[in-house]
């Protein structure tokens, strides 16, 4: 999580009124559950959740940062448990760990190289740059944006697999003007081109500040799309000119359009020169369903196991940040639920998997790594139930979001009314403002289409400081928590339909290949 906020109760009590009226309009109902499903669930203890938190979230752990000793200790630790209760490995070549590149690089602009086709030239360093890690090679024919007034939407279809030119951003590279270039490239441009007009002393001091910069490139593979790249005017200019597309029409303000550049094809070759090289791990662990069709889908528990590492020491002398909360309770949840789940004699009919990211704080690049290298086709993944920091403020309510983007939330709502003894009511995000549904690791997963629910009780006075320790840790509530995510996820590896997204909501948030 990446802001503080203090919980209202007020809201809290009128949004859970809410959301009870909403389940009592709904007209489905659960299945009974039998003995064993229930004495599983009850076998999550506080006892057994505090000694297994208080692993963790120990001074020896070192807090857990990205990449770091403590991390690899935590996850050679979780490792362990999971084979302990005897689910199999979803890890790298038989292992429960899979492990992701952490890399230092800065631009190589000796050996990054352009090419043209049709006439003209190009050079990085020169005539253009591109910032960061990027790296590959790409050919492609060239299109050219007209019209922009505004930021505005294009035509998708004229842009998938073409290098775009840009010759005009509103307000140059600001906030807006970089989030419109990555609509682009998330939308299948293989590179954007935004043009600057620098005086040769602005491009060179451009270029010092480029050469002296690094940045941190995580789960490289080895090919990349969708390069972002600025091009001097009077480089661009000639080439276009020669293909008979004059440069200042394109900046006359007037509806957005988007012209062909005829005979001209542009291949880029950026590379990187890789200052430090390292990698980080992530656990995961597969529980196989006992259906012989529906074993081969999964619902997935996640959590991130990282937290900040160690930093300034306080007026105690205490350095280190033990992420008690954040979110070592949501990573002690995933384990409970997945030993419970391992104890029934009979298993669910869909498999499941339990998954212990890290780099959550960094930018969630465990999970995003994990999408991408999955041990099973993420397509095969029904939902992810997201645990981040489940055993701090209020006792009785936790906070369920991403309840209106998919039916997980009706079924969440009638599991809540099925189970009156656990006294947890999950209610909607009461912090919309704050964006957190595309905060955690769940959003990984809903970017590739899988329905998500983010289970988070709000951040507190101890949020990323030396004080989020396992004695301020409400076990009995993270219990029950945890309680609520078994019964659930019991109900979605059972059911034999997958939850649906709302078309709405999967429209804006899926990115579809």
């Amino acid at each position: 999580m990446k802001s503080r906020y203090l919980v209202s109760t007020l809201l809290l009590m009128v949004t859970a009124a809410g959301s009870a009226c909403a389940e009592e309009q709904s007209g489905a109902r659960l299945e009974p559950l039998g003995a064993g499903v229930v004495a599983a669930a009850e076998s999550i203890a506080p006892d057994a959740y505090l000694r297994k938190l208080g692993v963790i979230a120990h001074d020896s752990m070192g807090g857990r940062d990205t990449p770091s000793p403590g991390l690899e200790l935590t996850a050679a630790w979780i490792a362990s448990e999971f084979e302990r209760i005897g689910l199999a490995p979803g890890g790298d070549g038989g292992s429960y760990v899979q492990r992701y590149p952490i890399e230092t690089v800065r631009p190589d602009l000796v050996a990054s190289s352009a090419r043209v086709n049709g006439g003209g030239d190009l050079r990085f360093g020169r005539d253009l740059v591109i910032a960061g890690a990027s790296e590959g090679d790409l050919e492609g024919e060239v299109v050219l944006l007209m019209g922009m007034g505004a930021m505005t939407t294009v035509a998708v279809s004229r842009i998938i697999g073409k290098h775009v030119i840009v010759a005009s951003m509103p307000g140059g590279l600001d906030r807006a003007g970089r989030g419109f270039v990555a609509n682009l490239r998330r939308d299948g441009a293989l590179s954007v081109l935004v043009v600057v007009d620098m005086t040769d002393s602005a491009w060179d001091r451009y270029l010092d500040r480029l050469s002296g910069s690094s940045v941190v490139r995580v789960g490289f593979n080895g090919s990349q799309t969708g390069f972002s790249v600025e091009v001097r005017d009077s480089a661009i200019r000639r080439i276009l000119s020669a293909h008979g597309v004059d440069l200042e029409k394109a900046r006359e303000p007037g509806d957005v359009s988007i012209i062909d550049v005829p005979g001209l094809v542009l291949t880029l070759s950026p590379r990187v020169q890789v200052l430090d090289s390292r990698s980080a791990p992530n656990v995961a662990g597969i529980l196989e369903g006992s259906d012989p069709v529906l074993k081969d889908e999964y619902v997935v528990f996640s959590a991130h196991m990282d937290h900040i590492g160690i930093g300034t020491p306080n007026a105690e002398g205490d350095s280190i940040n033990n992420g008690a909360d954040d979110d070592g309770s949501g990573t002690i949840a995933v384990l409970e639920i997945a030993e419970a789940f391992a104890s029934l004699p009979t298993k669910p009919k869909r498999s499941m998997i339990f998954l212990l990211v890290s780099g959550e704080e960094k930018g969630l690049w465990g999970s995003e790594y994990f999408v991408e290298n999955p041990p099973v086709p993420v397509e095969r993944m029904v939902a992810d139930l997201n645990a981040d920091m489940v055993g701090r403020n209020w006792p009785d309510t936790i906070v369920a979001i991403g309840m209106e983007h998919s039916d997980l939330g009706e079924t969440l709502g009638l599991i809540n009314e099925a189970h009156p003894e656990l006294g947890m009511t999950a209610i909607d995000d009461i912090w919309p403002d704050e964006r957190f549904y595309f905060r955690s690791d769940h959003y990984n997963f809903a970017r590739k289409g899988v329905p998500v629910l983010f289970f988070f009780n709000g951040t507190h006075e101890d949020y990323h400081g030396r004080d989020d320790e396992v004695d301020r840790i409400d076990a009995e509530k993270a219990v029950r928590i945890s309680r609520l995510i078994f019964y659930l996820g019991y109900e979605l590896a059972t059911r034999t339909e997958r939850p649906r997204w709302n078309p709405e909501s999967r429209r804006q948030i899926v990115l579809d290949p």
